[in-house]
């Protein structure tokens, strides 16, 4: 969800990305309002350590086929709104060098 804010908006399109990627993805509900008020509750230059620590979670308890997908959905995510800023951009690439350098 970092992902989608840190632009400083969030559109629909990647609303709507967001809500397929947990339907496809978890067998569980995530409350996505939840999700977005502790993330406005950080302030922007706590994003990334925030996004860091998910990311190594999510690492650490997904399989290599779940990391490929939140791989797909990130680059997804990022071009839902047809424009991947550079914030945006950082932020894949934090993704992308923290996992390869993880990758076996």
């Amino acid at each position: 969800m970092i992902l989608s804010a840190v632009d400083f908006r969030i559109t629909g399109a990647e609303d709507m990305v967001i809500r397929q990627y947990l339907i496809d993805e978890f067998p569980f509900n995530v409350n996505l309002d939840l999700q977005m008020e502790v993330i406005s509750r950080l302030k922007p230059d706590e994003w990334e350590g925030h996004f860091l620590k998910a990311m190594d979670d999510f690492y650490d308890d997904a399989t290599e086929i779940e990391r490929k997908n939140m791989i797909c959905f990130a680059l997804q995510l990022a071009k839902a709104d047809n424009v991947i800023t550079v914030e945006e951009n950082h932020f894949l690439n934090l993704l992308f060098e923290h996992w390869e350098e993880a990758m076996p």
